[in-house]
């Protein structure tokens, strides 16, 4: 019969197998989630998802090994120290996608996902299989199809920066902003520039495409209205 040593190295050999499946496992699922980011063009895709999901569940591995290291008679440790710092970790790389632009933020949905699929990591390492892969199921779902959805609706509304050349009355601007009201725009006042003949309006407007044209037309009609069109 072998010694224990040989045992040993055949159950070490053993774990060691087990990781590489669960590292392989996190690698399909993550890959899945950047396939869906790479082909909505966004900046993290593909390689970034799917090495974001392995170290998520080599980190949760070594986690829960470490905690196991203890030698007899002595208090284990914490399995969750390391795997705790993952959440904080992702935290800076998502923060890092966020990107504001004039009032917009632009990047939210991708530094969820990043830290949605580093949480899918995290389940493969704890070895919760099953909701790693549901999880999985759900962000695609959430991804792709209600993506589409909102392109749809989006699609549907307009935003463009409106220039407005008034003359110099300035109860001309509530007549111009009521129009844009009343055609179902909103209008948020961003700049007024003031001559001495005229007055320049710039307007960020967000409302239907179908009722651009018309709205426009009837800014041109109104009675003060010099000039309208797009920044």
């Amino acid at each position: 019969m072998p010694d224990g040593s040989v045992w040993g190295l055949v159950g070490l050999g053993w774990l060691r197998l087990d990781l590489l499946l669960r590292l392989l496992l996190a690698a399909v699922l993550g890959g899945l989630v950047g396939v869906e980011r790479e082909i909505s063009g966004k900046p993290a895709g593909f390689r970034t998802n799917l090495l974001i999901c392995v170290g998520a569940t080599l980190l949760t591995e070594l986690s829960i090994g470490v905690a196991t290291l203890a030698p007899p008679g002595r208090i284990a440790g914490d399995p969750a120290r390391i795997a705790a710092q993952i959440v904080s970790g992702i935290g800076f790389l998502g923060a890092g996608t966020i990107i504001q632009s004039r009032g917009s933020v632009v990047g939210l949905t991708t530094a969820a996902t990043l830290w949605v699929v580093a949480a899918i990591g995290m389940a493969v390492g704890a070895r919760a299989y099953i909701e790693a892969v549901g999880t999985t199921v759900l962000v695609i779902t959430a991804l792709f199809l209600l993506g589409r959805l909102e392109d749809i609706f989006v699609s549907q509304r307009l935003e463009r920066t409106l220039q407005v050349t008034i003359e110099p009355h300035l109860e001309l601007v509530d007549r111009v902003s009521a129009v844009l009201r009343e055609a179902g725009y909103s209008a948020a006042l961003i700049e007024i520039e003031r001559a001495p003949d005229r007055v320049t309006v710039l307007y960020e407007t967000v409302g239907p495409r179908a009722r651009w044209d018309p709205v426009v037309n009837r800014l041109i009609r109104t009675p003060g209205v010099i000039r309208v069109g797009r920044v």
